[in-house]
């Protein structure tokens, strides 16, 4: 499998081979298996004060009052401490000791990642995103390595327009709405698409930082929540030519 890498002007400069990385089979469930364990490693623990409820004056009054025996506050009848009562603890409340990492199997990780990675050239898993690219030719999209040279993020936006894919980037910045809900005082206001995801052979693009729903990394800090946000595969990704050599000794 051969592919196209282009100019920062969108011409065609010369073909590559894939590595073999490429023709790995889709595999959905493996994927989102990969990608909720990687979630799942930035999860905060919480949990109530272990004493929250119990530290009261409540005792029984014992039996021979015509009322249920159950822990009672000193200065008054009101029930206490049970989780059965209104007003008692809580009967099973949050514990930060619970253990929320999930774990997955490294060989069912790496396969993950792999098809994940294949999935990426797919053009109708890709458009199944939403993601918007005209490129005469086929997926996947590859840049020579002077790309990794550019320094202003208005050189980024030109090439990626020359690529046909900054409508993408456009349709992510269109995007953008407040949240509904709690979130909205913690930290998490906005909700926005993810767009264009940029891998480079040795040092994320910073020029591209900036730009809405991009990301930018570097070859060896690819993952799979990268390539399939929100567990679904098929971002359209835009590689470099030594990105796509590295991948190959990676894989």
């Amino acid at each position: 499998m051969k592919a196209q890498v282009r100019t920062l002007t969108g011409e065609v400069a010369h073909e590559i081979d894939l590595p073999e990385i490429f023709t790995e089979e889709y595999r959905p469930d493996l994927i989102k298996r990969a990608v909720l364990a990687l979630q799942s490693t930035r999860f905060q623990p919480h949990g109530t004060d272990p004493y929250a409820g119990i530290r009261t004056s409540a005792e029984s009054w014992g039996s021979g009052r015509g009322v249920a025996q159950v822990p009672r506050l000193k200065n008054g009848s009101r029930v206490a401490r049970v989780p059965q009562a209104t007003g008692g603890r809580a009967a099973h409340p949050p514990k930060v000791e619970k253990i929320l990492v999930k774990e997955i199997n490294r060989k069912e990780k790496r396969k993950a990642f792999r098809s994940a990675v294949a999935a990426s050239i797919s053009a109708e898993l890709v458009q199944g995103r939403g993601h918007l690219f005209e490129v005469a030719g086929s997926l996947p999209l590859v840049f020579e390595d002077r790309f990794e040279e550019v320094t202003r993020t208005g050189d980024v936006i030109a090439a990626l327009t020359a690529l046909g894919v900054y409508a993408d980037v456009e349709r992510a910045k269109g995007s953008k709405k407040v949240r509904a809900g709690r979130g909205t005082m913690r930290g998490r206001r906005y909700k926005q698409r993810k767009s264009v995801l940029i891998v480079t052979g040795s040092e994320p693009l910073r020029a591209a930082r900036n730009l809405a729903g991009v990301d930018a990394v570097a070859v060896d800090q690819l993952n799979t929540e990268l390539l399939a946000p929100g567990t679904q595969a098929g971002r359209l990704t835009v590689w470099t030519e030594s990105a796509i050599r590295r991948l190959e000794e990676l894989s």
